[in-house]
């Protein structure tokens, strides 16, 4: 394809059914250049990137992934509408169910636009004992029809050559025809011999089980724990704690030029503890503002981003989803409902993003409020973790085990209460596969870009709130107004009400700001579930307004409130 075919603003889209490969296959078409974006009028993300063809830089869009061009959500409609805007299809089919996907394919190839199909994961097909003709494949559809392996590369060069070959012609199927063509295309191209399960295979078959499944679940969850901890607790003191020391003289010496007090010097540096900089305590812009998101928050977020990258793309959510399913239906949600809180378990942005997933207004309406009450981020997880360390494992066993007995009896409540169907789910549970380096590191290196972009933001403006607040002592009135709810029903020190504040910001700052209040175990409990409970970070408000409309969103804000100030007091009683 060349300047005269008018291709230089074509745009490739690949589309697919879920867990094909897709991202893979964009991963080793794209490079690192990608961005991620919205599609109009929607939250659905769509990443986007460039690839050489011939002379040109062409577009390649990664469209989510739809089972038939008959939407049944929100994401398989805009995969739908990118159609329209497409100038040639890479159609991925996963070669290991050649069956269920080529329903999608003959629903492209009538739709007159230039098609190609991938048929991804050649390798793991001969593991299963199935052959597939690929050429006569391609006399059947009458399109080009090239295997590959998108975790090693295999097959791509050959895809990218092939691209000149493309061409569109309009087939036209009934859906009874579809199918009767699709079972004839199978019974001609495709032999399926027997094999053994391998290890693998078992041990699929055993984590949808709940007697083998459960316990494997709680394997690992505990592991990514563990892992979470120990290696971001070795990357705070071996990496970012030295960089900080570093970067201490550069900002006593401002601390010096500025006078080592004033508006400026607090607003900039902070209040000096006993004469020295404390980057937990200080509240500086350049000191906390810097140090909270980047040398306490960063490692763990990064940890757990890339364990969660491994678990999506080795094929355990989906099982997780299954696992699941029973006790979700109980709590007014699916299976899939899992994936909001796990997202939200790394960031509640994404988490609050994710309920899209889920068809009906009630899943929608109960996963985000669950999500937002009783999930804590990362970042905020990371802060708990600082604050109630020291007490050893009782402090945070009392933490996590309040906030997953909420989550499951206001689940349970919410359920009951709100009108509305809770439908079937039929999800796609591929085979276990070792994940793709490329596609994992890109996945991580997007996350951890949106992170930074929305959190340090975010705690600057924090942190510059806060101390503007204390110097026209507004913090003060208000911590006298709400003395009787905070100190009265919670227990906690009025100067605790500044926390609170900055947690409609940040809720990681919010939690640091409790440890120079001197509070003891049982109060730092309170105040950190009540934290998490009582409202979302900003950035999570703005996400759920926009998923959840302005009447439910206030619906969801009653919930917190009378939640929060239920559990709280409770906590304050019992503690």
């Amino acid at each position: 394809m060349n300047k005269a075919d008018g291709y230089l603003d074509m745009k490739i889209l690949l589309m697919g059914n879920p867990n094909v490969g897709k991202s893979a296959i964009f991963s080793r078409l794209t490079g690192v250049n990608v961005i991620i974006s919205n599609y109009a009028g929607t939250t659905i993300e769509l990443k986007k990137g460039k690839m050489k063809l011939d002379d040109q830089l062409v577009e390649v869009i990664d469209v989510p992934g739809t089972y038939s061009l008959e939407p049944t959500s929100k994401a398989e409609e805009v995969a739908v509408n990118m159609l329209e805007n497409g100038d040639l299809v890479i159609n991925v089919v996963d070669a290991t169910n050649l069956e269920r996907n080529l329903y999608l394919t003959l629903q492209l190839l009538e739709r007159d636009i230039p098609v190609i199909v991938v048929l991804n994961f050649w390798d793991e097909i001969r593991h299963l004992g199935i052959q597939i003709d690929a050429k006569k494949l391609e006399t059947y559809l009458d399109v080009p029809v090239v295997p590959v392996v998108a975790v090693t590369g295999e097959g791509i060069k050959s895809l990218v050559s092939r691209l000149h070959e493309v061409k569109a012609h309009k087939n036209s199927y009934s859906e009874e025809t579809r199918w009767g063509e699709i079972g004839k295309i199978i019974k001609d191209v495709q032999k399926i011999t027997f094999k053994k399960h391998t290890f693998l295979e078992k041990l699929e078959d055993m984590s949808i089980k709940p007697l083998s499944g459960i316990p494997i679940t709680m394997l690992i969850l505990a592991f990514v724990f563990m892992t979470v901890r120990f290696i971001g607790e070795n990357l705070i003191a071996y990496l970012f704690d030295p960089l900080f020391e570093i970067y201490l003289p550069a900002v006593s010496a401002l601390s010096t030029m500025l006078g080592h007090s004033g508006f400026i010097h607090d607003i900039l540096v902070g209040t000096l503890i006993e004469g020295k900089i404390d980057y937990i305590q200080s509240m500086g812009l350049l000191t906390t503002g810097l140090y909270v998101p980047l040398a306490m928050v960063l490692p763990y977020v990064f940890v757990f981003y890339l364990v969660l990258g491994i678990l999506e793309d080795s094929g355990y959510l989906p099982r997780l989803a299954t696992l699941v399913d029973t006790i979700l239906h109980r709590l007014g949600m699916h299976g899939l409902a899992i994936i909001p809180t796990l997202l939200g378990f790394g960031c509640n942005v994404p988490g609050a993003l994710s309920v899209r997933i889920l068809e009906t207004k009630k899943q929608r309406f109960i996963a985000a409020t669950l999500m937002a009450i009783a999930v804590p981020c990362m970042a905020q997880t990371a802060m708990v973790l600082a604050l109630l360390g020291p007490y050893g494992i009782k402090g945070l066993a009392i933490y996590f085990v309040t906030l997953f007995v909420v989550w499951l009896t206001l689940g349970f409540l919410l359920n009951k209460g709100l009108k509305g169907e809770i439908p079937e789910t039929f999800m796609e549970i591929p085979p276990y596969r070792i994940p793709y380096f490329g596609s994992l590191a890109k996945k991580l290196w997007m996350r951890m870009r949106s992170f930074l972009t929305e959190a340090i933001p975010f705690v600057l403006l924090g942190v510059l709130i806060v101390n503007i607040l204390y110097v026209f002592g507004i913090i003060e009135w208000i911590s006298e107004a709400a003395a009787p709810v905070i100190v009265g029903i919670l227990g906690l020190p009025k100067e605790a009400v500044a926390a609170l504040i900055v947690g409609f910001l940040r809720k990681d700052i919010a939690v640091g700001m409790l440890l120079p209040l001197g509070l003891d175990m049982g109060q730092l409990i309170v105040a950190s579930v009540v934290l998490t409970m009582y409202f979302p970070c900003v950035a999570t408000f703005v996400v759920l307004f926009k998923e959840l409309g302005a009447r439910d969103l206030i619906k969801a804000i009653a919930i917190m409130i009378i939640s929060t100030l239920l559990v709280g007091g409770a906590l304050n009683v019992l503690l």
